[in-house]
């Protein structure tokens, strides 16, 4: 096997591979838990993110995003300032950083998935996100739904009037 051989593929690779640069003013990133009195919804800015993807080749991509804790937002400011300063919610004194890192990338029935690691509260778990994405030219859309359990996180005490599940939304406008 000669030298032309191995770098063809290896460069048809690299081609496909597409660095996508979120537009973080745009991007939504938030979240619903049941609660006492209904359903509780809040949001997060200020995401950050790495993302290299291809829809025709998404094995090869990888993705990898941050949001800050202490831009939590739900609307009532008391709710707000517990949550980003009590031990048993964010802390975000002692953990400034929510993060995911896949470490896969697949196509699936409905779009695709992102396995990976979400670190919160110094506690990482495997999750995965189911995703689509809308091209458009030079931008496109990313949109993902997932859920978490929150004491997997150590979010707030075991039982309680709080819902055991959080649903996450993404929706994260692109530019190459």
């Amino acid at each position: 096997m000669n030298t032309r051989t191995i770098l063809l593929p290896a460069l048809f690779l690299a081609s496909v591979i597409v660095n996508w640069t979120p537009d973080a003013s745009k991007a939504k990133v938030q979240f619903s838990v049941k609660g006492p009195f209904g359903t509780v919804h809040g949001s997060f800015t200020g995401l950050k993110a790495s993302i290299q993807f291809d829809d025709q080749h998404p094995g090869t991509g990888s993705m990898s995003a941050s949001i800050d804790p202490n831009t939590v937002s739900t609307g009532i400011g008391m709710r707000n300032h517990d949550l980003k300063n009590e031990e048993k919610w964010f802390d975000t004194a002692k953990y400034p950083t929510i993060s995911f890192k896949s470490t896969k990338i697949e196509k699936s029935a409905n779009g695709f998935s992102a396995t990976g690691d979400l670190t919160m509260k110094g506690v990482t778990k495997p999750v995965k996100i189911p995703f689509t994405f809308s091209p458009n030219g030079d931008s496109g859309v990313f949109k993902g739904e997932f859920e978490i359990k929150r004491e997997d996180f150590g979010l707030g005490g075991s039982g309680g009037s709080v819902g055991d599940m959080v649903t996450i939304s993404l929706e994260v406008p692109v530019n190459k």
